[in-house]
């Protein structure tokens, strides 16, 4: 059976469509962001701790400043891109257009992605205004941030189709990944906390992802690369696996 990419490049257009009639505040909003980050964390608390592992703390920012702005704009972009045809009910003519679940996913995915790593990129560019950033594996950074921001944006689907509210859309990206993200190591170094909660962080999966891309920019990490690459391979797999099984029940899809 032949893939139907004129269906996905119409969905995906249509998505990119929506984020270019908001784009200029879509990317004002990063950039006042890193600014706002930059003058608080850098200035109040690099101010007083010049380096972190012998990064200059400025620097040393801006892979968990990526981060938490990616996760976050990855959930959003993807739970409000397919839960918008659930609340005007448009997703049944979805469901019944010849497109295969992957398709359908490939092209709401693959818009959010495009958008999140749109969005990276100008934190990227907005840090060097203030810091001088040096990326010593930058294939390996690049391929990082769009896993990452592939796996989000899955993770992020499978919240807009549980979600029965824009209320609930929010619920788990700022009570749950946004406080994961900051207690991760988004702007600070797990060996700078005492020995007790340093174990108990290790709990926290984020911190896996944040030290991976980090160590994409600098060699060095809270954990292993090897680690962090097996966690975000897991979280990949593990979302695929959600998916394929709403669409094989029609979870919250046709009922």
């Amino acid at each position: 059976m032949t893939a139907n990419w004129r269906g996905v490049r119409a969905i995906y257009a249509f998505e990119l469509a929506r984020f270019g009639r908001t784009v200029w505040t879509s990317l004002a909003l990063p950039v006042i962001t890193t600014a706002l980050y930059f003058v608080v964390f850098g200035s109040a608390i690099g101010g007083r701790m010049s380096e972190v592992g012998g990064v200059p703390y400025g620097a040393f920012i801006v892979p968990g400043l990526m981060m938490l702005t990616m996760f976050t704009e990855s959930i959003s972009n993807a739970s409000f891109g397919i839960y918008m045809p659930k609340w005007t009910g448009t997703i049944y003519e979805m469901l019944s257009a010849p497109l295969s679940p992957l398709e359908t996913v490939i092209a709401y995915v693959g818009a959010a992605a495009t958008k999140s790593v749109i969005i990276g990129a100008i934190i990227f560019a907005t840090a060097h205004l203030f810091v001088d950033v040096q990326v010593a594996h930058p294939l390996l950074m690049v391929g990082f941030m769009l896993l990452m921001a592939i796996t989000f944006c899955l993770f992020g689907f499978i919240i807009g189709i549980w979600a029965q509210s824009f209320e609930q859309l929010q619920v788990i990206p700022m009570l749950v990944i946004y406080p994961l993200t900051f207690l991760g190591g988004a702007f600070y170094s797990l060996d700078m906390l005492p020995a007790a909660w340093r174990t108990v962080t290790l709990f926290n999966p984020v911190v896996y992802l944040i030290s991976g891309f980090r160590w994409t920019f600098f060699g060095q990490g809270d954990v292993g690369i090897g680690v962090s690459m097996a966690a975000v391979a897991l979280f990949f797999a593990l979302c695929l696996a959600v998916i394929f099984w709403v669409f094989r029940t029609g979870y919250r899809l046709k009922n």
